[in-house]
């Protein structure tokens, strides 16, 4: 019999982990052998799971709370579990889901009725993961459509930027001292000085159609 591990992951160190925590505890899992991860799922590149992988020998048992614990990239989360099954040779239980529990049911179906479990879990994961992207674009682009603005807030033009920008192309002062004094950073100087050199040429075509 080998030793108990338990891995629990959270997307951001704002997330909770107790709930993961609690069910470690449930099936007492050693406090010490608990790695966590406070890190997006998104793939395998996290301290503590590479730390956990080289602590773990043949026999030993990987607890987990959720298949989406351990990651969210659908070919990732096959390539890991194939690596803890047959390269590290352990067991590995999901905690929500019976049937994937390598402990059970060694033989050829028993084998077999987890690996699908897992593949079809793995692909509802990752293609829930796509849809919550797809849905935070399309909210994006509808908030855009109302006039919603994201990103730094615009700084505002003085009501002297036209008078400063002519000082400027006449020389009387650098466009340094200009970006001062409107608080701008020199990109924003140049990009607010082309617009309003384009309003101006614009009003005088508008002007001389008339």
């Amino acid at each position: 019999m080998g030793s108990t591990y338990g891995y629990v992951r959270v997307s951001t160190k704002e997330q909770n982990e107790d709930r993961q925590m609690i069910a470690m505890g449930e099936i007492q899992v050693p406090e010490k052998n608990i790695f966590i991860d406070k890190q997006s799922g998104k793939d395998f590149d996290r301290p503590m799971y590479h730390k956990l992988l080289k602590k773990l020998r043949p026999d030993d048992v990987l607890y987990i709370k959720s298949i989406d614990r351990l990651g969210r990239n659908y070919e990732e989360i096959l390539e890991q579990w194939r690596i803890l099954t047959k390269e590290k040779r352990i067991d590995v239980v999901v905690l929500d889901m019976p049937l994937l529990d390598t402990r059970k049911g060694k033989d050829l179906l028993g084998t077999l009725i987890a690996d699908l479990v897992l593949t079809l879990l793995s692909y509802v994961s990752e293609n829930e993961r796509c849809n919550i992207r797809s849905r935070q674009k399309e909210g994006i682009e509808a908030a855009k459509l109302r006039g919603v603005h994201f990103g730094r807030p615009r700084k505002p033009v003085p009501d002297n930027f036209e008078e400063l920008c002519c000082k400027w192309h006449t020389k009387e002062m650098t466009a340094a001292e200009v970006a001062r004094q409107c608080d701008f950073s020199m990109a924003t100087f140049y990009r607010k000085a082309q617009m309003e050199m384009e309003r101006q040429c614009l009003m005088e075509h508008v002007s001389n159609m008339f």
